[in-house]
């Protein structure tokens, strides 16, 4: 790990930092922008319309479109956490942020993210319900027991957050106040402060590796009945509906964890700044743009909503 913000100790912390976001010049920092919005303004379209089908087609009223379109609002929102202040600073001269502008983008960003991955973790077990106990899933997943699931996936983020927020800015930020980041994170964070960090990486660690693991073990071991349950099927028609429709979570899954595990659960992760960056965009920015497509274009009970959708939209 890089050597932590050198400075003195009795300074006054800093109550401003600067958000260095990528290197380049103008000209870097202008198509950087433009790709960032293009990105955002797609994620914000595609998560809203997932949202917006979902809620006025009484077809698609079942617990797995309401588990979806709880996974649209984490992205809407996961995004818009981040992505308004990072492209005002990308042009601008100022890229100052707060102490309790950075506490507080840092806190909700933790919350969405986390909350994602439960959510992620609850589908996986939706989708079990559904496909290996079909004569128990109307009980099993009746509207409270999927807003107890919904709740506490945000609970669970909750929880995460809080912890990582206290322990993170309760650490003396004396040194360098340049943030090696385009948002507020812990790793960059973490870098800064003036004092030893070893039980908040170890916490870090620890605490994300539980969760990623943790959720990840529950959607391995639902996939694989599923699997193993589609696979005695009889009817071929049914099996390739299955597959479709639950190939594409798995593909929101491996896609999100995969980045977050990189990120926050890999020795070394908190060093590689550079690295820290690309990674970022893809869980914050790619993957919720990626979601509604990947929902859409491999469903066809949405792909049918949407249709609908679009000619009550050109009727006179």
């Amino acid at each position: 790990m890089p050597p932590h913000g050198a400075g003195n100790l009795s300074a006054t912390p800093w109550q401003e930092f600067v958000l260095e976001g990528f290197q380049g010049g103008l000209q870097t920092q202008a198509l950087l922008s433009a790709l960032f919005l293009a990105l955002y303004v797609a994620a914000i379209l595609g998560n809203l319309t997932m949202i917006v089908v979902i809620t006025l087609d009484a077809r698609l009223h079942s617990p797995m479109y309401f588990f979806l379109k709880n996974l649209s609002l984490l992205d809407l929102c996961y995004t818009s956490i981040i992505y308004p202040k990072a492209l005002a600073t990308f042009l601008s001269s100022s890229r100052v942020i707060t102490r309790g502008g950075c506490a507080t983008q840092f806190f909700f960003f933790s919350l969405m993210g986390t909350t994602e991955a439960f959510l992620l973790a609850v589908m996986a077990y939706d989708r079990f319900t559904a496909i290996c106990s079909p004569l128990h899933y109307p009980v099993t997943m009746c509207p409270s027991a999927c807003a107890r699931l919904v709740l506490g996936s945000y609970c669970g983020g909750c929880l995460n957050s809080i912890v990582q927020t206290s322990l993170t800015f309760s650490l003396p930020f004396c040194g360098s106040n340049h943030i090696d980041h385009f948002f507020c994170d812990v790793p960059p964070l973490l870098q800064l402060a003036c004092t030893n960090t070893a039980i908040n990486e170890l916490l870090l660690f620890g605490i994300c590796g539980l969760i990623i693991v943790g959720t990840t073990l529950v959607v391995l071991i639902s996939y694989g009945y599923i699997t193993v349950t589609i696979l005695r099927m009889c009817s071929g028609a049914g099996r390739h509906k299955l597959f479709s429709t639950c190939g594409s979570h798995m593909t929101a899954v491996f896609l999100f964890y995969g980045t977050v595990f990189v990120m926050y659960a890999q020795p070394g992760a908190v060093g590689s700044m550079q690295q820290g960056k690309v990674v970022s965009v893809f869980y914050t920015l790619v993957i919720p743009m990626l979601n509604p497509l990947i929902y859409s274009l491999r469903n066809k009970d949405v792909q049918a909503a949407l249709r609908t959708l679009g000619q009550k939209l050109r009727a006179p």
